[in-house]
């Protein structure tokens, strides 16, 4: 069930999240999105009337700093980050790399999760080749997923303008790369792995994901088809990831490194899984857990080439201290 507040009843509306038993709670308010003061006294408040509910809350990136870190921590949270294009007065496409990857190495060094949200020509200058140009840069800074508004709300899509530099064409191809990754990387979790995967197949992820767009167009699940990975278990995206990468590798004379990425894919499914549906299993792997789950793992080839294979059934539990494993 949804509820809405208006924006001043927000705070007070906290601790009825919790009598209502709502678990999560998404905060799009603009007042507090760029207003630091505010943004404090609402995490504040929220520690203390509403300590168990997750709250994802959209923050303007300039506004973040070690007082928001700090308090943040405190919550159960997700940090909401728009990285947005502007057009200068010449009408030229500007997107400030360095300001976006300082915001995400603070975040990622804070230990706090973040997602990032991205649009496509919505403002002038814009073009197909910036936009990808942007998904390859997001997916490097290991944002825990990547939203894509005009993918999700039809009033949204009507944003993307046709210009001199992003035509029809380039619109739909955006929109296909742009539900491919909302698929793939955001609903298939798959961020503990695939910059590694990016890695060893050599290939960019915009390029990745309109590949994986055509696959989904084959397969009758892309947006056309009505398909919402967001409703999809899990375990179901996990195969369609394993299907694909399969075939990348196949394609790219790389098949001997399938078995390490199935290994590290399943293994990181399964903690998704404990973590996000309370789920408890048994994966089994050709490798140990603690390679596949250590530095090794980052670069693919390498633990190709160096790891030794153990056969392991590893269990995924939920520990005293959070989500552990045991080799049984």
């Amino acid at each position: 069930m949804e509820y809405s507040f208006k924006s001043s009843e927000l705070e007070s509306k906290l601790r009825e999240c919790t009598e209502k038993g709502i678990t999560e709670l998404a905060v799009h308010d603009p007042a507090l999105a760029s207003n630091k003061g505010k943004l404090l006294h609402f995490l504040e408040t929220a520690e203390r009337d509403a300590p168990e509910l997750f709250i994802s809350f959209k923050v303007d990136p300039s506004i973040l700093d070690a007082d928001v870190f700090r308090q943040a921590l405190n919550l159960n949270c997700s940090i909401e980050i728009p990285f947005t294009a502007s057009a200068n007065q010449n009408g030229s496409c500007l997107f400030d790399k360095k300001f976006y990857s300082r915001r995400a190495a603070m975040l990622n060094n804070a230990g706090l999760v973040f997602g990032a949200e991205l649009c496509y020509a919505d403002v002038p200058g814009d073009s197909l080749k910036l936009f990808k140009d942007r998904v390859d840069f997001t997916v490097e800074q290991y944002p825990n997923h990547i939203d894509f508004p005009q993918t999700e709300n039809s009033e949204e899509e009507q944003t993307a303008r046709v210009t001199g530099f992003f035509s029809a064409e380039d619109i739909r191809s955006a929109r296909n790369i742009a539900f491919a990754c909302r698929t793939f990387y955001s609903a298939g979790r798959a961020v503990p792995w695939f910059v590694s995967v990016l890695k060893s197949l050599k290939i960019q992820s915009s390029s990745f994901f309109a590949d994986f767009a055509e696959w989904q167009r084959c397969n009758n699940c892309d947006f056309r088809s009505g398909f919402t990975p967001e409703g999809v278990r899990p375990e179901e995206i996990e195969k369609m990831q394993l299907l694909f990468l399969a075939m990348k590798y196949e394609e790219k004379n790389k098949t001997e490194l399938m078995p390490v990425v199935q290994n590290i894919v399943k293994l990181n499914g399964a903690f998704s899984r404990l973590t996000g549906e309370g789920e408890e299993s048994i994966v089994e792997t050709q490798y140990n857990p603690d390679d596949l789950l250590g530095p090794e793992s980052l670069d693919i080839v390498s633990f190709q080439n160096d790891v030794y294979m153990e056969n392991c059934r590893v269990k995924i539990f939920a520990g005293e201290d959070g989500p552990d494993y045991k080799i049984l």
